[in-house]
């Protein structure tokens, strides 16, 4: 088995390493800090999960082309600390690639942000926050020429995920539509077939040239940034999965975790509503520093987008639980269908708050 040491000594980094040790919480060890000697910089040092992000060449293309041109955005921009605003991929040595095979596992190397803070808190503030980092994000990169791959092909399309429901209540592999819950797994399925069409409207816009593909972050979380000591955002991380896709990704995503008043797994169906308050605060963030490069049909459909991914993650969870669970990790056998029933409960609410959503998107332009 290669050593840590070995893998690391494979990337162009600067000064002797000191020690490698895990970062973070330590629960899985897949991310390590590089400690160098002397004053020049420590490094992070990270598998690459290829079971999920196969094509691993397409993948940190991908993130090459996005931080060279966040860079280039921000010296001409005339920013200061730029190191610290965007990431930065060490190459393996005596080549270009910025990832290395060691016969089992995929590796790559950035350099550490030192004073760099990540927070978990989804309150109206850090959702302001969230908003206008990732807003920024996607307007820096609206006038990316290089063509991206899909990093994982069909993340995000609605048809696809519906047409896997379809496959999984025809095979009904684990049985379960006959079983003594059937009543109320086919009123599920009525409920999914009836918005299943008013769900798909993003591909359909799109097929019509009158929804653009940009480049997205798709994983839209507040953990996601990095902030400094005074509580100001340096910069996006995690980008494995930037990719080609619709702005309703970033927006439609946060809000699903975000302003849910409950856990995405909650049993108790009445603990389940959307927050506004937090709506309107990533709202607000995201128009303004995204409203320079969206369209009119964009910005008309992020209530839709808001639908859209509780939506999509009950007929994901639901298909899962048709087939035997078989891709999702469960605690217990009804797990599934609980997060199914939460996330249409979920999805019900943002359409009864649709009306006061469209109002307030309507203030803020």
């Amino acid at each position: 088995m290669t050593s840590l040491k070995e893998i690391a000594g494979h990337f162009d980094i600067r000064g002797t390493v000191k020690e490698i040790a895990p970062l973070g919480n330590g629960l899985i060890n897949d991310t390590y800090k590089i400690v160098t000697e002397g004053n020049g910089p420590d490094y992070v040092l990270q598998h690459i999960n290829n079971a999920i992000f196969t094509d691993v060449d397409l993948l940190q293309n991908n993130i090459r082309a996005v931080t060279e041109h966040i860079r280039a955005k921000l010296i001409a921009a005339g920013e200061t600390d730029i190191d610290r605003k965007t990431l930065r991929f060490i190459p393996v040595k005596g080549e270009e690639k910025t990832w290395y095979f060691d016969g089992e596992k995929y590796w790559r190397v950035s350099v550490f942000i030192p004073d760099a803070y990540t927070y978990e808190a989804v309150n109206p503030e850090y959702s302001y926050y969230a908003g206008k980092a990732f807003g920024h994000f996607e307007a820096m990169l609206s006038d990316l020429n290089e063509p991206l791959g899909e990093t994982i092909p069909d993340f995000h399309n609605m048809e696809l995920r519906l047409r896997q429901l379809v496959e999984a209540v025809e095979k009904n592999a684990a049985g379960r539509l006959d079983g003594p819950q059937g009543e109320e797994l086919h009123a599920i399925l009525q409920d999914m077939d009836k918005y299943g069409v008013q769900m798909c409207l993003a591909e359909q816009l799109y097929r019509e040239g009158k929804l653009p593909k940009r480049v997205c972050h798709c994983d839209t979380k507040v953990n996601n940034m990095l902030f400094d000591k005074d509580g100001k955002v340096l910069c996006v991380i995690d980008l494995d999965t930037v990719m080609p896709s619709f702005v309703f990704s970033d927006y439609g995503d946060f809000l699903r975790i975000g302003a849910c008043t409950a856990p995405e797994d909650e049993p108790d169906l009445d603990k389940v509503g959307f927050d506004m308050d937090i709506f309107r605060a990533f709202t607000k963030g995201y128009i303004e520093s995204a409203k320079e490069f969206l369209t009119p049909v964009e910005i008309e459909h992020l209530p839709y987008a808001a639908a859209l991914f509780p939506f999509m993650q009950a007929v994901r969870f639901f298909a899962d639980y048709l087939n035997g669970d078989t891709y999702y990790r469960i605690r217990y056998p009804e797990h599934n269908l609980v997060r199914t029933r939460a996330q249409l409960k979920l999805f019900h609410c943002v359409l009864d708050k649709t009306p006061e959503m469209h109002a307030y998107i309507a203030s803020l332009l």
